[in-house]
C-alpha cells in the first residue's frame, strides 16, 4: 500500500484528471461568460433596423406571385445578421427593398426612425458579382461612390485610398479589373461600398462565385472589417457554414411564399472555430430546415 498518495500511479492520475477537469471547468465558465457579454452588448444597444409586416408581390404571366409574405424582424445596431434558405425564398429580393433599390412593397420598412424609400448614402450594398468598370484603376472604380456627392476632390483621394488599406490592396491603386483576381475585385467592391462611410452593409452572396479558399479568407476580412468599424451588417448567402461563422443570428426563410421560418441565434465567441462541436452543432440545426 502506498504511503502517499502522490507516489502511487492511480493517485498520479486522479489528480491528473482532477487537474484537468478544473481547467475545461474554468473555460467553459470563461465561453459561458464571453457568450453571455456578447448577448447584453447587443440587446443594450439600440434597434436601427425594423421590417414589419413586410409583403412583396410580382406580376408573371398577368397572375400575381406573392414573393415575400409577413417578413418581420428588427436589427439592432451594430449588429450581424445572416439569412440563409433555398434559391427562390426571396433573399435577395428583401435585400434590394432594405437598400431602397425597389419600393413597390406593402408593411414598413424602417432605419434610424425614417421608412425607407429609395437609396441613400448611409446604406452600402455589395452584390455578387463585383460589377467593376473595366476601363477604371481600382482607385477610380472606389472613387465612382461619390459621383452623386459634393464632397471635395482631396478628401475623396483621401478616403479611397484608407478603404484600399483597411481591405488589404495597398500597391494595387493603379491596377486594372483584368490584372486582379477575382478575391481582390470583390475586396475593391467591398472598398467601394465603405468608402462613403455607411452605417448599413448590405451583402448579396459576396463571394457565392469564388473558389473555397479564396472564400474562407474573404469570410475572416469581411469579419475584421465589421468589428473594426462596427457596422450593422445584413448578409444573405446559400452557405450555411458562411452564415453561422459571421452572423450573431441566422434567420432561415422558407419559399412559397417567402417568409421567415424561425432565427437561431449564435452564441459563440469570436473568432470562431469552424471545428468546435458547438459550431457544428449549430450548423447542423440550421441544415436541418434544408433537409
Amino acid at each position: 500500500m502506498c504511503r502517499r498518495a502522490l507516489q502511487c500511479p492511480g493517485g498520479r492520475k486522479k489528480q491528473e484528471l482532477s487537474a484537468l477537469n478544473t481547467v475545461l471547468n474554468f473555460k467553459r465558465e470563461q465561453v459561458l461568460h464571453d457568450e453571455e457579454v456578447a448577448r447584453q452588448r447587443t440587446s443594450l444597444k439600440p434597434v436601427a433596423l425594423t421590417i414589419e409586416r413586410v409583403e412583396k408581390a410580382f406580376q408573371l404571366s398577368g397572375e400575381r406571385l406573392q414573393v415575400l409574405s409577413d417578413i418581420n424582424l428588427e436589427v439592432r445596431t451594430g449588429e450581424f445578421i445572416s439569412i440563409v434558405g433555398a434559391s427562390g425564398c426571396g433573399k435577395s429580393t428583401l435585400l434590394k427593398l432594405l437598400a431602397g433599390l425597389d419600393t413597390q412593397y406593402a408593411g414598413n420598412i424602417v432605419y434610424q426612425g425614417k421608412r425607407i424609400q429609395g437609396t441613400d448614402l448611409d446604406r452600402g450594398i455589395v452584390f455578387q458579382e463585383h460589377r467593376l468598370f473595366p476601363w477604371l484603376t481600382v482607385e477610380a472604380n472606389i472613387a465612382l461612390a461619390f459621383s452623386a456627392t459634393d464632397v471635395p476632390k482631396a478628401e475623396r483621394k483621401r478616403r479611397v485610398q484608407a478603404q484600399i488599406d483597411l481591405v488589404g490592396l495597398s500597391g494595387f491603386e493603379k491596377a486594372y479589373p483584368h490584372q486582379i483576381s477575382g478575391g481582390m475585385s470583390q475586396r475593391v467592391a467591398i472598398a467601394r461600398a465603405l468608402v462613403l462611410h455607411p452605417q448599413l452593409l448590405l451583402l448579396d452572396e459576396p463571394f457565392a462565385a469564388l473558389d473555397a479558399l479564396t472564400r474562407l479568407k474573404l469570410q475572416q476580412e469581411l469579419q475584421r472589417l465589421w468589428e473594426q468599424e462596427g457596422l450593422t451588417t445584413i448578409l444573405v448567402t446559400h452557405d450555411v457554414e458562411e452564415a453561422v461563422f459571421l452572423g450573431d443570428r441566422v434567420v432561415v426563410m422558407q419559399s412559397h411564399p417567402g417568409r421567415i421560418k424561425r432565427i437561431v441565434p449564435v452564441d459563440l465567441p469570436r473568432p470562431r472555430v469552424r471545428s468546435s462541436l458547438e459550431f457544428q452543432r449549430i450548423k447542423d440545426d440550421v441544415l436541418t430546415d434544408f433537409v
